[in-house]
């Protein structure tokens, strides 16, 4: 494939051209000092090498300075084509750059987006308390509550949930109220037995008085008179 093919450049088309002209310059005028001098060595065999006639000399003074004409060219379009390969080269290092911090950004993208799809296939998979609470049938949770037929899944379940819950803090208020009314039963039997031990107390005392009272009023007289009986 020709080198001219892969050159887009105008710059280096034109470097390439010069150097062209310049390469097809040098071979002619070497043809022609080998053709002058080949030539004059011919003529001048006999007489002995001398200098190249004029007009020889003047046609190769005329094809050297189209050379360093092409030459000098060349040698400006050689500059213009090294300025524009380094710019080109930073043009590239910094496109080279964006384009590194690109991939880098890509790169953690992809980390983020596997790490997230990590987190909801174990979110997905995770056993959930919720999963296991002692709710009512769905059936009977929407008969109670027919305006959540329409809810999707996550907001039935969460309608239960929260059905379950106020259910459970009225269960929960009724059995402190249950707690509370059998202390009060409890301290009210505490003072009933408390005062029932006073009456057995003082219901004994009564007795032992009674006692005392019977014995001082039916035997002692009955005492007296047998004493005064036997004497």
């Amino acid at each position: 494939m020709a080198v001219e093919s892969h050159i887009t450049d105008p710059a280096l088309a034109a470097a390439l051209e010069t150097s062209r002209a310049a390469r097809d310059q040098a071979a002619v005028l070497v043809d022609m000092f080998a053709a002058a001098s080949a030539s004059h060595n011919s003529s001048s065999s006999s007489g002995g090498g001398g200098p190249l006639p004029a007009a020889v000399l003047a046609d190769l003074s005329k094809q050297q300075k189209l050379l360093m004409t092409n030459m000098a060219q060349l040698r400006g379009l050689h500059r213009v084509a090294h300025f524009r390969a380094r710019e080109t080269k930073a043009h590239t290092a910094v496109a080279r750059h964006e384009v590194d911090v690109l991939h880098l950004q890509l790169q953690n993208l992809y980390y983020e987006q596997r790490h997230l799809e990590g987190e909801i296939s174990a979110c997905e998979s995770f056993d959930h308390t919720y999963q296991s609470l002692p709710l009512i049938p769905v059936q009977d949770f929407l008969t109670l509550h027919p305006e959540h037929a329409e809810d999707d899944e996550t907001a039935l379940m969460t309608a239960r949930i929260n059905h379950e819950r106020m259910e459970r803090e009225a269960l929960e208020q009724q059995r402190q109220e249950l707690i509370k009314r059998k202390q009060k039963l409890i301290a009210e039997n505490k003072k009933r037995r408390d005062d029932l031990a006073n009456l057995d107390k003082d219901l004994e005392k009564y007795i032992d008085v009674s006692f005392f009272l019977l014995v001082f009023v039916f035997i002692s007289p009955r005492v007296k008179l047998e004493v005064r009986s036997g004497c």
